[in-house]
């Protein structure tokens, strides 16, 4: 397949406006995991304050943002694999997010699968995990979407299941055309919601997260099952869901 050619000029001419909540998820144990390495809240505030000085820093656009917000733009350290709108090595950061919290779980739950995919040999967890579904606010007036024409055309570039050339080229492009957000179609979710990939901090509209949700999520050998208390809901994914990625075909 060839890959789309688009010119900063022309990612210009198509940029739109975009305002609204982004999800993501994150497992909740990003709260209290060092929680058990000290005897109290004092010393793991110092703890804290510690690893956060030894990471590498962030940039100037990303200061004063909560910490769920930026940290995937810490880009100083080698990104050790590509993903969708990123390329492996020292490349710049990426926020991706769903705009609702299914396309958000869908995602997640994908990559879980993938992970004891490529690792046959380490045992799926006896128990459910708790996970935390945390909505960010964006707008900014330089975003693209894939969805829509002229980039729908190439929807199948777009949505290739392992091969990410294309939409990393395009991010690359829209780097350099100033732009700060796309919105594309996702690819894991069996009902083709839509994704978000932030390019900066700048289209964040408020520096920390607007909502939560705390969910339990299961992972076994024939898929994924999640709970949520509130608002009350119950989600599962087969692992046939994801048959078009050939890593879970089989």
């Amino acid at each position: 397949m060839s890959l789309p050619t688009w010119t900063p000029a022309a990612l210009s001419s198509s940029a739109r406006a975009y305002a609204g909540p982004a999800w993501r998820f994150v497992e909740a144990q990003h709260r209290v995991a060092t929680l058990k390495l000290v005897d109290g809240l004092a010393e793991q505030a110092l703890l804290e304050q510690v690893l956060e000085d030894s990471k590498p820093a962030l940039p100037p656009e990303c200061a004063g943002l909560d910490y769920l917000l930026a940290t995937p733009f810490r880009y100083g350290a080698v990104y050790p694999q590509g993903s969708r709108f990123r390329r492996a090595g020292r490349t710049e950061g990426v926020f991706y997010a769903a705009e609702q919290p299914d396309t958000a779980l869908a995602e997640i739950a994908f990559y879980r699968l993938l992970f004891f995919a490529e690792s046959p040999g380490t045992p799926f967890p006896a128990n459910a995990a708790d996970y935390t579904a945390f909505s960010v606010e964006l707008s900014t007036a330089a975003a693209i979407d894939l969805t829509a024409l002229p980039f729908s055309q190439d929807d199948a570039a777009w949505t290739a299941p392992v091969d990410y050339a294309a939409c990393q080229a395009l991010a690359e492009t829209a780097r350099s055309a100033g732009l700060e957000l796309i919105r594309y179609r996702s690819v894991r979710d069996p009902a083709r919601g839509a994704a978000l990939a932030v390019l900066t901090c700048r289209a964040f509209a408020r520096p920390a997260p607007s909502d939560r949700q705390t969910w339990q999520i299961r992972i076994g050998a024939t898929g994924v099952q999640a709970i949520c208390d509130f608002p009350r809901r119950r989600l599962e994914f087969r692992r046939a869901d994801f048959a078009a990625d050939p890593r879970l075909a089989s």
